[in-house]
Protein backbone atom coordinates (compact mmCIF):
# COMPACT_ATOMS: atom_id res chain seq x y z
CA UNK A 1 0.00 0.00 0.00
CA UNK A 2 1.06 3.46 -0.47
CA UNK A 3 2.35 5.77 2.01
CA UNK A 4 2.30 8.97 2.68
CA UNK A 5 5.66 9.79 2.49
CA UNK A 6 5.85 7.81 -1.12
CA UNK A 7 4.26 10.98 -2.42
CA UNK A 8 5.52 13.98 -4.26
CA UNK A 9 6.01 16.93 -2.23
CA UNK A 10 3.34 18.84 -3.70
CA UNK A 11 1.19 16.09 -3.32
CA UNK A 12 1.72 15.90 0.40
CA UNK A 13 0.59 19.35 0.24
CA UNK A 14 -2.32 19.00 -1.33
CA UNK A 15 -3.50 15.66 1.42
CA UNK A 16 -2.68 18.13 4.04
CA UNK A 17 -5.01 20.61 2.72
CA UNK A 18 -7.61 18.62 2.48
CA UNK A 19 -7.29 17.03 5.82
CA UNK A 20 -6.70 20.25 7.18
CA UNK A 21 -9.94 21.85 5.69
CA UNK A 22 -11.89 18.63 6.41
CA UNK A 23 -10.75 16.25 8.68
CA UNK A 24 -11.44 18.56 11.59
CA UNK A 25 -13.53 19.09 15.06
CA UNK A 26 -16.55 20.92 13.08
CA UNK A 27 -17.06 17.68 10.86
CA UNK A 28 -17.51 14.62 13.28
CA UNK A 29 -18.18 12.14 10.48
CA UNK A 30 -14.10 13.33 9.17
CA UNK A 31 -12.86 14.54 12.68
CA UNK A 32 -10.65 11.03 13.27
CA UNK A 33 -10.02 10.06 9.57
CA UNK A 34 -6.26 10.35 8.66
CA UNK A 35 -4.49 9.33 5.39
CA UNK A 36 -4.38 5.60 5.85
CA UNK A 37 -8.54 6.15 5.59
CA UNK A 38 -8.70 7.05 1.93
CA UNK A 39 -9.97 4.27 -0.40
CA UNK A 40 -7.03 3.27 -3.09
CA UNK A 41 -9.15 5.21 -5.91
CA UNK A 42 -9.19 8.00 -3.95
CA UNK A 43 -5.75 8.12 -3.59
CA UNK A 44 -5.33 7.69 -7.24
CA UNK A 45 -7.32 10.86 -8.18
CA UNK A 46 -5.38 12.99 -5.88
CA UNK A 47 -2.15 11.64 -7.53
CA UNK A 48 -3.25 12.37 -10.70
CA UNK A 49 -4.75 15.55 -10.68
CA UNK A 50 -1.47 16.79 -8.76
CA UNK A 51 0.44 15.37 -11.26
CA UNK A 52 -1.80 16.84 -14.20
CA UNK A 53 -1.76 20.12 -12.47
CA UNK A 54 1.72 20.27 -12.33
CA UNK A 55 2.59 19.68 -15.69
CA UNK A 56 0.29 21.51 -17.02
CA UNK A 57 1.47 24.51 -14.80
CA UNK A 58 5.33 23.99 -14.91
CA UNK A 59 6.69 27.18 -16.04
CA UNK A 60 4.57 29.23 -13.77
CA UNK A 61 4.89 27.16 -10.60
CA UNK A 62 8.48 27.19 -11.44
CA UNK A 63 8.39 31.03 -11.79
CA UNK A 64 6.01 30.99 -8.45
CA UNK A 65 9.30 28.87 -6.65
CA UNK A 66 11.50 31.69 -8.38
CA UNK A 67 9.29 34.70 -7.34
CA UNK A 68 9.49 33.17 -3.47
CA UNK A 69 12.19 31.39 -2.22
CA UNK A 70 10.01 30.61 0.55
CA UNK A 71 7.54 29.26 -1.57
CA UNK A 72 8.02 25.24 -2.54
CA UNK A 73 5.94 22.56 -3.94
CA UNK A 74 4.37 21.49 -0.44
CA UNK A 75 2.83 24.88 -0.31
CA UNK A 76 1.63 25.23 -4.07
CA UNK A 77 -0.02 21.83 -3.81
CA UNK A 78 -1.84 23.29 -0.32
CA UNK A 79 -2.90 26.09 -2.59
CA UNK A 80 -4.07 23.62 -5.26
CA UNK A 81 -6.67 22.04 -3.43
CA UNK A 82 -7.42 25.43 -1.06
CA UNK A 83 -8.30 27.67 -4.57
CA UNK A 84 -10.15 24.48 -7.00
CA UNK A 85 -12.57 24.36 -3.94
CA UNK A 86 -13.05 28.45 -3.09
CA UNK A 87 -11.44 28.61 0.82
CA UNK A 88 -10.65 31.66 0.54
CA UNK A 89 -6.93 31.57 -0.06
CA UNK A 90 -4.26 30.15 -2.28
CA UNK A 91 -2.33 31.04 -5.24
CA UNK A 92 -3.87 34.36 -5.71
CA UNK A 93 -3.30 35.98 -1.75
CA UNK A 94 0.90 34.52 -1.94
CA UNK A 95 2.21 37.52 -3.03
CA UNK A 96 3.03 35.85 -6.42
CA UNK A 97 1.27 38.49 -8.51
CA UNK A 98 0.48 37.60 -11.96
CA UNK A 99 1.61 34.42 -11.16
CA UNK A 100 -0.82 33.51 -8.80
CA UNK A 101 -3.65 35.20 -10.77
CA UNK A 102 -3.13 32.81 -13.49
CA UNK A 103 -2.38 29.64 -11.20
CA UNK A 104 -5.48 30.67 -9.55
CA UNK A 105 -7.70 30.78 -13.09
CA UNK A 106 -5.50 27.40 -14.09
CA UNK A 107 -7.59 25.39 -11.12
CA UNK A 108 -11.14 27.78 -11.56
CA UNK A 109 -14.62 25.49 -12.35
CA UNK A 110 -14.31 25.63 -16.17
CA UNK A 111 -10.82 23.55 -15.77
CA UNK A 112 -10.62 19.97 -15.31
CA UNK A 113 -9.86 20.75 -11.66
CA UNK A 114 -13.54 21.60 -10.45
CA UNK A 115 -14.26 21.58 -6.77
CA UNK A 116 -14.32 18.18 -4.75
CA UNK A 117 -15.59 17.68 -1.35
CA UNK A 118 -14.25 14.42 0.86
CA UNK A 119 -16.82 12.14 2.36
CA UNK A 120 -16.86 8.49 3.97
CA UNK A 121 -18.87 6.26 2.06
CA UNK A 122 -20.47 3.01 3.80
CA UNK A 123 -17.34 1.71 3.56
CA UNK A 124 -15.50 3.91 6.49
CA UNK A 125 -13.16 4.83 3.26
CA UNK A 126 -12.51 8.37 2.34
CA UNK A 127 -13.73 9.41 -1.34
CA UNK A 128 -13.52 12.56 -3.17
CA UNK A 129 -16.52 13.66 -5.56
Amino acid sequence: MLEYTDLSAFTQGYVNAIMFTECHCDNEELEHKTFEDFAPATITKIIEDCAGFELLNKGLLNAAYLEDYSYNPERAGHDFWLTRNGHGAGFWDRGLGDIGKKLSAACGWRTRYPELHLYANDDGKLYLE
